[in-house]
């Protein structure tokens, strides 16, 4: 994770973030502060994220552009349309969400040594999840947990954390289907927070951190 060297903002106790157009180039806007359902909350709500390594404080960002999902664009390959008509996968929604999160935070991902998962981070989503706020979805085959993900609920807007794949197109399978279930229920948004080609290949894109709090703030309508 490369931080710039740029004035930063230190949280306080105080329940607040500072505006989000103060961030430095690469989105970094805070240092500090804790992780409790409510600041977690508050700074989705505004398009922050905490993201950070084990040995580091806490850092809070708000990247411009922002990489997103709108829930009716998603794309589905012609290859895993035969998945899903093949019913080789099944879905559930919040039946083991810790045992998402740690699948999350043990698989090896290309380019990125060690995780971000945290064990603090672990207990402060688990706290979201037992108060509602946050939820998973899992992919099972043959009766065994092989894909998923999860995130924070906004009731209008979903924001991603991660996904883990134990068979090839799992985790495909819990976006495309996330997706598809945002989409039937009006979602407006499916923040995918930084771009990566495989996001892209499902259909995400990159907007303006503007227009990403404008919506979240219901400033903006996506559809009609």
């Amino acid at each position: 994770m490369i931080v710039e060297h740029t004035p930063l903002h230190f949280l306080s106790k105080r329940l607040e973030f500072p505006p989000v157009d103060t961030a430095s180039g690469d989105g970094l806007l805070a240092v500090g502060g804790d992780l409790s359902p409510e600041r977690l909350l508050l700074a989705y709500k505004n398009g922050i994220f905490p993201w950070f390594n084990d040995d580091s404080l806490i850092l809070w960002w708000t990247p411009d552009p922002r990489m997103v999902l709108f829930p009716e664009k998603v794309k589905v390959s012609k290859s895993m349309r035969k998945v899903i008509r093949d019913n080789i996968f099944t879905l559930t929604q919040n039946t083991c969400f810790e045992q998402v999160i740690d699948y999350c935070a043990q698989i090896e991902r290309k380019g990125q040594d060690g995780t971000w998962i945290t064990p603090e981070m672990k207990t402060a989503y688990m706290k979201l999840y037992k108060n509602g706020h946050a939820k998973s979805f899992e992919v099972w085959e043959d009766g065994n947990l092989v894909g998923g993900l999860y995130g924070v609920d906004l009731g209008h807007v979903f924001c991603g954390e991660s996904m883990f794949s134990l068979r090839p197109n799992a985790s495909k399978y819990a976006f495309i289907k996330m997706a598809q279930q945002c989409n039937a229920k009006g979602y407006q948004i499916i923040d995918c927070q930084v771009h990566t080609d495989h996001l892209e290949g499902l259909g995400a894109e990159m907007i303006s951190r503007k227009q990403f709090v404008k919506i979240l703030q219901g400033q903006l309508r996506t559809r009609q």
